[in-house]
């Protein structure tokens, strides 16, 4: 029965690839496909796993854009100063902020991490917040462009730092519950839920039906190859409606490019929300920095609008030369070597792997297309995610939709660099608000669509949950 279990998820595994021009072709037996190798990112690989390992450029990159690299590393890492300032090429900061540079949430170029219970504000993890439509006028427009019904006071993302003489918009604190789960071999996993609170509102109480979602920041590693999948291997993996009848249902989200004024599939952010590199940090700038910019001209600001726009001033505050080098640099963010790949136990994990049924949203194996950095084109690469959203059950659901995703649907992340986030970040917690402190629990809270494998994984004997640890520590 175990090996027709098997078969039948390496036949749904091999349906799937076949339908995607991304991958190569899936041999006709039962073996199990080879693992990648180091390579994870093909040519743009790097063999440097310490602290800066997420922090290299492209190792294929041109030398003489080297440079470029750097330059565009220095407006990510330092901060950015309120106007008017002498330092015109970094001041527009505000008025209201959750950072002052980008580095302060992807710590170097890694991932964010939630507030302890008892500190008074989030840093490296921000709070959307939206309300449900209400019928009014400006309801369609909003949802068409932003996804979201914006909160009547505090709009699309609570602030919790302002500049001089501004108040913050409120402070962030997270609560939490924790619960056992018991494997089966005994064992016990203790899972905490969070809760969040929003304390010391500066500008008047939330709208009763506020719906809040928190959001760690991301690692940065790898997005200008993912920028470069064709849409039509993306599409090629939706099955919305579950007709191959393996429970997985993905589906791509649908949002505004703001550039280009049109509906257009989305890649980027915990629910795919932005669909460009250049979009996602332009939006990143304006709201976790308050920074104008030409895809987004006006910050939300519910303080004294004479003070807001005296502090937004009129031109945009990032420029656009200034903007191409940031994109420049987290489009070449390198990806880094796995390691111990001929590990016993590492080999097993990614037979445990496939077993479970990761691989059915964790897509292994990818060709990019045309990218503007020609040495990002046709690489194959291994980030194991499909890009797309999926419904990962009521355990994780934030209950705020964003476009086309529902409350309870998540892109699937990438899984490429995971076992570097200790080494970069210096610590290991995982999920969109950083509840899981390590990779099993993160596991343990998969439901919905991948309630299958979370189930087969907690079922594992110890040595096999173990090599399936092993195998996620080696990307």
């Amino acid at each position: 029965m175990k090996e027709v279990r098997r078969s039948h998820r390496l036949a749904i595994w091999c349906r799937r690839a076949i339908m995607s021009t991304a991958l190569s072709a899936c041999a006709a037996t039962a073996a199990m496909p080879e693992p990648p190798g180091e390579l994870l990112s093909g040519a743009t690989t790097v063999r440097i796993t310490n602290s800066s390992a997420f922090s290299l450029p492209a190792a294929n990159m041109p030398l003489q854009r080297r440079l470029d690299f750097s330059v565009g590393n220095s407006f990510f890492r330092n901060p950015w100063v309120t106007a008017p300032s002498s330092t015109t090429a970094r001041d527009g900061l505000g008025p209201l902020l959750n950072t002052n540079a980008c580095q302060n949430c992807h710590i170097k170029d890694g991932r964010g991490h939630p507030p302890e219970p008892g500190q008074i504000n989030a840093v490296s993890m921000l709070v959307r917040m939206s309300i449900a439509p209400s019928g009014a006028a400006s309801d369609a427009e909003n949802l068409r462009v932003h996804g979201n019904i914006p909160e009547p006071t505090y709009g699309l993302q609570l602030q919790d730092f302002a500049v001089a003489d501004l108040a913050p918009e409120g402070r962030v604190e997270v609560s939490y519950r924790e619960f056992p789960v018991t494997l089966a071999d005994g064992g016990m996993v203790m899972l905490r839920e969070p809760t969040l609170a929003i304390t010391n509102l500066g500008y008047g109480p939330l709208h009763p039906q506020t719906e809040m979602s928190a959001r760690v920041a991301p690692p940065m590693i790898g997005l200008g190859l993912l920028a470069a999948l064709d849409p039509a291997d993306i599409l090629a993996r939706e099955d919305p409606d579950d007709h191959d009848g393996d429970g997985i249902s993905g589906r791509a989200n649908r949002v505004w490019d703001a550039s280009g004024a049109i509906t257009v599939i989305g890649r980027f952010g915990w629910k795919a929300g932005q669909p460009t590199l250049p979009q996602q940090n332009a939006a990143a700038f304006n709201g976790d920095m308050g920074i104008t910019s030409f895809l987004f001209p006006h910050t939300e600001c519910p303080a004294d609008p004479a003070v807001c726009l005296a502090l937004a001033g009129g031109e945009p505050e990032l420029e656009a030369q200034i903007q191409e080098q940031v994109d420049f640099y987290s489009a070449n963010l390198a990806v880094p070597a796995r390691r111990n790949i001929n590990d016993p136990a590492v080999r097993e994990g990614w037979q445990v792997f496939l077993d479970a049924g990761c691989a059915a949203c964790h897509t292994p194996t990818w060709k990019t297309g045309l990218s503007p950095h020609e040495w990002l084109s046709h690489q194959t690469i291994h980030p194991f995610t499909d890009l797309l959203l999926h419904d990962m059950g009521p355990g994780l659901a934030d209950g705020r939709g964003e476009f086309l995703a529902s409350g309870s649907e998540w892109r699937t992340p990438p899984l490429w660099g995971i076992g570097l986030t200790e080494v970069v970040s210096g610590h290991t917690f995982f999920l969109h608000d950083g509840r899981a402190r390590n990779l099993l629990e993160a596991i343990l809270w998969h439901g919905g669509e991948a309630a299958a494998s979370q189930k087969a994984v907690r079922q594992l004997p110890t040595h096999k949950r173990e090599a399936l640890l092993a195998f996620l520590n080696s990307l």
